[in-house]
């Protein structure tokens, strides 16, 4: 076969692709509102399944003729499929204020040219959302219904963070010695927040049904710290033991999870290290979380925690970190890798999290992998002794058997960072 028979197959191929993408997201959406209108009068549906595939369909043309070189007649014909909705659609907008179905018809016009145009992945992406969105109805205004103002104040103070702030921030070396990124430092609070604000919103939707233990696992996502002395202390204050001590092991748990997924994030290539190191910490961890579960009797659910998304903490949060990139910089220069070991495992002392972040930002060639892992598990460790000892200070014999849970995995840790020790 020529080579000019070769690229105008492979030429109709992609173009069948993209078209069929489209129509298929038409059916897609159209199979979803066609059973939901299923139970309406005959005669009364604007569009059931073949009018959404056929408006996918047509997109897709559409996208296609523009992709070819014809924008205008694309325009016309996505202008011309748009204005038939609306009037179609305009009795039902002024009987029943109800728009979604031709808010979905006008989605799958413009999902369809999307796929048209040379885009099927994301078109389909955008229809399995689109699809989802309008399967869980019921559910999403259950879900609306239980928010409160707090609520509603978290969700928008994560959007600032994430979304109104993130975008407009410069990426290149800035500040003292250069060791400022605007965007990366603000991408750390994005993320630190964001675990935050997953545990809140879960927190919110499961706490009173899951107890403690729900608790310990969604705030032990975003502080072990602050759970651990939250439950230490009711522990200490309750006339009997609930099931605190399993929500600390939990927590702590859920903590050897979490750095290495921040360590994935913002220093990938510690994470081989990191998991070897910590592994048996946590196998050793949630054994014995799950162990203490099984002993621990059914507890009535925890108040939530409070808001965890405030501006003002992010804002401190970023100066920590501006000061830590700034101290590992010049560690670098003047010290080396043994000078950053030492600054992470004091920096970690305080936050591990600040320390992984100050990590992230050297460059590579800054520290070996391996002896970065073995600082940031010297950090653990120093961050487990705080919380055994919290939570032996608050709950006296009562946490003796969260204590021991936490100081196993922290003498697995240990011992792995020996034998680390041996391979420098």
């Amino acid at each position: 076969m020529a080579r000019g028979e070769i690229e105008l197959n492979a030429s109709w191929y992609w173009q069948a692709l993209c078209v069929g993408t489209a129509l298929a997201c038409g059916l897609l959406v159209g199979i979803e509102r066609g059973w939901k209108l299923k139970d309406e009068k005959p005669g009364t549906r604007v569009a059931g399944v073949r009018t959404f595939t056929i408006l996918g369909l047509g997109s897709g043309i559409a996208g296609q003729i523009g992709a070819l070189g014809h924008p205008y007649v694309a325009a016309a014909l996505v202008t011309g499929m748009v204005a038939m909705m609306v009037i179609a659609y305009s009795r039902e907008l002024r009987d029943h204020h109800d728009s979604t179905t031709a808010v979905a018809a006008i989605s799958t016009i413009a999902i369809g040219f999307l796929a048209g145009d040379g885009s099927p992945g994301l078109a389909i992406a955008c229809a399995a959302i689109g699809v989802a969105l309008l399967a869980l109805r019921q559910e999403l205004h259950g879900f609306v219904e239980r928010l409160d103002a707090d609520d509603v104040k978290a969700l928008a103070r994560y959007a600032v963070i994430a979304g109104a702030v993130l975008p407009f921030l410069p990426s290149g070396h800035y500040g003292p010695l250069g060791a400022w990124n605007p965007q990366r430092l603000w991408l750390v609070v994005v993320i630190i927040t964001g675990f935050s604000f997953m545990g809140y919103v879960a927190n919110r939707i499961f706490g009173e049904r899951h107890g403690t233990i729900a608790t310990a696992l969604i705030g032990g996502a975003y502080s072990s710290t602050a759970i651990t002395q939250v439950l230490a202390q009711r522990l200490g204050s309750e006339k009997r033991a609930g099931a605190e001590p399993a929500g600390i092991a939990l927590a702590t748990a859920v903590m050897y999870l979490r750095l290495p997924l921040l360590i994935a994030v913002l220093a990938t290539r510690v994470l081989p290290a990191i998991v070897i190191l910590m592994l048996p910490a946590l196998v050793v961890a949630w054994g014995a979380g799950l162990w203490l579960v099984r002993k621990s009797p059914r507890n009535d659910a925890p108040a939530p925690p409070g808001n965890p998304i405030a501006l003002l903490p992010a804002l401190g949060f970023v100066a920590f970190v501006a000061v830590a990139a700034i101290a590992a910089t010049w560690a670098q220069g003047r010290f080396g890798q043994s000078g950053i070991a030492v600054l992470l495992l004091i920096i970690g002392s305080m936050d591990v999290d600040v320390a992984i972040i100050t990590l992230g930002a050297l460059p590579p060639d800054a520290i070996s992998p391996l002896l970065a892992a073995m600082a940031i598990s010297g950090t653990t460790i120093s961050n487990m002794a705080v919380k055994i000892g919290i939570t032996l200070v608050y709950a006296g014999r009562r946490g003796l058997s969260a204590a021991v849970a936490m100081t196993t995995s922290l003498v697995a840790l240990a011992v792995m960072i020996a034998l680390a020790w041996t391979r420098l």
